[in-house]
């Protein structure tokens, strides 16, 4: 697979990374780290491993946490889970408001030094906090989620992004699998299903927002590809420091989204989504309220 390069520091990795949290989604993330740790350490050499710290005691459930001793705490735990003696990635899951961002930057800053970690990230930080991060230690990259049906990317924080030289890896380049067409007003999600909660998911919407993958299917139609190919290659016809990291725990899945890595859109193609999208609102939230406040702005 051809490489790009997020931010200006020469981290090099793969033009589509895996998002991993459904691997063991529920089982929190040390027995995703765990997991990890076994199954990559015969290639370790020929991976990128990105990890996040940012909640108390590595765990959403109890709180933002992102203290200098926090940190240090979460990238050792994390090492030993990950089988390893580097991070190349290391994100701040979300910005902490309680802990200025200088802190939190200078203190990676510490483990790069160390040689514990290679790269800093940011995961939804905002314009500013992003801005006072990467004047203490250049930021690689910033993880936000980044579709064909959440655009909001594009009015800040892309062009900022552009103007630091940060790379940008989108989550959810799929919609949490609406924009895939395998999912419509019928279909019933398992009760622990996060999507249960997200107002875009609601049946209405559901219905409402149909559209896009309608469009979605006469443009792979005329592609020879999928709607999850063209999502993709959407993406990553936006920038060369976009790397899109659409996750699954299906082979067949994994084989269709790598597709997507050469599949050209040519500016013809973009010109014709952009227009057949102009015509379509997309309906309901992308996070219930309790979740939204997290999001720093």
């Amino acid at each position: 697979m051809d490489k790009r390069t997020l931010g200006r520091n020469g981290l090099q990795v793969s033009t589509l990374g895996l998002g991993c949290m459904g691997l063991s989604y529920g089982y929190g993330p040390f027995a995703n780290e765990e997991l990890l740790g076994e199954a990559l350490a015969p290639i370790r050499d020929e991976v990128a491993i990105a990890t996040k710290f940012g909640f108390s005691a590595g765990d959403t459930r109890l709180g933002l946490d992102s203290r200098p001793e926090s940190i240090r705490a979460v990238a050792e735990a994390s090492l030993n889970r990950l089988k390893t003696d580097r991070i190349e990635l290391f994100y701040q899951h979300r910005v902490d408001p309680n802990v200025p961002i200088e802190d939190v930057a200078g203190t990676v800053a510490e483990l790069i030094r160390e040689g514990k970690v290679k790269h800093f990230g940011l995961s939804e930080a905002g314009p500013q906090s992003i801005r006072r991060a990467h004047a203490v230690q250049p930021v690689a990259a910033l993880q936000s989620e980044y579709s064909l049906w959440w655009r909001e990317p594009e009015k800040e924080i892309l062009p900022l992004l552009a103007e630091l030289g940060i790379g940008f890896v989108p989550f959810s380049p799929l919609g949490k699998g609406f924009l895939t067409g395998a999912i419509d007003a019928r279909t019933q999600f398992s009760a622990n299903d996060f999507r249960n909660i997200v107002p875009r998911f609601s049946e209405e919407n559901r219905t409402a927002n149909a559209g896009l993958v309608d469009v979605l299917g006469r443009i792979a139609e005329g592609k020879d590809a999928s709607r999850a190919q063209i999502a993709i290659a959407w993406l990553l016809a936006q920038q060369p420091w976009i790397v899109p990291i659409p996750g699954t725990t299906k082979l067949h899945r994994l084989e269709e989204n790598l597709g997507a890595a050469s599949l050209v859109l040519d500016a013809t193609d973009l010109s014709a989504i952009e227009e057949a999208l102009r015509r379509i609102e997309i309906a309901g939230e992308r996070y219930p309220a309790h979740l939204q406040q997290r999001v720093d702005r």
